[in-house]
């Protein structure tokens, strides 16, 4: 029965012993490395926050750039196209114009057309004595004339136009071709709808023209052939 006693006193010298050793603590989560504390989680967070953060500069300097890019646009959209073709196609048409201005004996004026038939082409004027006939005869023969001329030199004015209004085109072209912006480009057609506004300018002068003195033509026939039945009544009657 002694050994037992015995194995109780060196259990209870054990426990003794093990009381009085302090506790081993855990292992952190993180390590010490010079006095620097290294912690992952944190280090995660804060690469994630500047990575935000450079995409929110990238973000600003990607704005930044297309507004550069849309005010760089619309300075091209608002520049102002550099050629002008007005000039020329406002002298084209005034000279056309004086060619019409310069129309012999009767002008394009209601007041003289009527002033001149009525004196020439109908009522007494067909009616009158010999002498009066004969000299109504020329007048109208002498507008006639003129009325033809004058159609002649409006057309070879026409004509004339021709080459610069080509030359206008041309240029007009080429530069709506190179046109920087929507000013340029729109400016560009609106001097190419006046340079069609020019050329119809000059086919309605050249009609007009032309048609004023096919009218004087049959005007002059008509007169003739009034006066032709007046002598014959005349004729008859002596």
């Amino acid at each position: 029965m002694t050994g037992f006693p015995l194995r109780r006193a060196i259990l209870a010298g054990v426990l003794a012993s093990t009381a009085v050793v302090p506790m081993i603590a855990p292992i952190p989560a993180y390590a010490q490395f010079g006095g620097i504390v290294y912690d992952p989680t944190n280090y995660a967070q804060n690469v994630l926050t500047a990575a935000r953060s450079l995409q929110q500069i990238n973000n600003q300097i990607q704005q930044i750039q297309n507004q550069a890019t849309s005010l760089i646009n619309e300075a091209r959209n608002l520049t102002s196209l550099p050629f002008s073709s007005l000039q020329q196609l406002q002298q084209q048409v005034q000279r056309t114009q004086q060619l019409l201005s310069e129309a012999q004996r009767i002008a394009y004026d209601v007041q003289d057309i009527q002033q001149a038939f009525n004196g020439r082409y109908k009522g007494a004027a067909l009616t009158g004595d010999h002498a009066q006939m004969v000299a109504n005869a020329n007048a109208r023969w002498e507008d006639s004339v003129g009325a033809f001329q004058d159609a002649l030199q409006v057309q070879a004015g026409v004509v004339g136009n021709i080459e610069g209004t080509r030359t206008t085109m041309d240029s007009l072209v080429s530069t709506s071709q190179s046109a920087r912006g929507a000013l340029q480009a729109a400016q560009a057609g609106n001097q190419l709808l006046a340079l069609q506004s020019q050329q119809l300018a000059d086919l309605t002068a050249a009609v007009a023209a032309q048609g004023r003195a096919q009218a004087l033509q049959s005007a002059r026939q008509a007169a003739e052939e009034a006066e032709g039945r007046e002598r014959f009544r005349r004729f008859m009657g002596n």
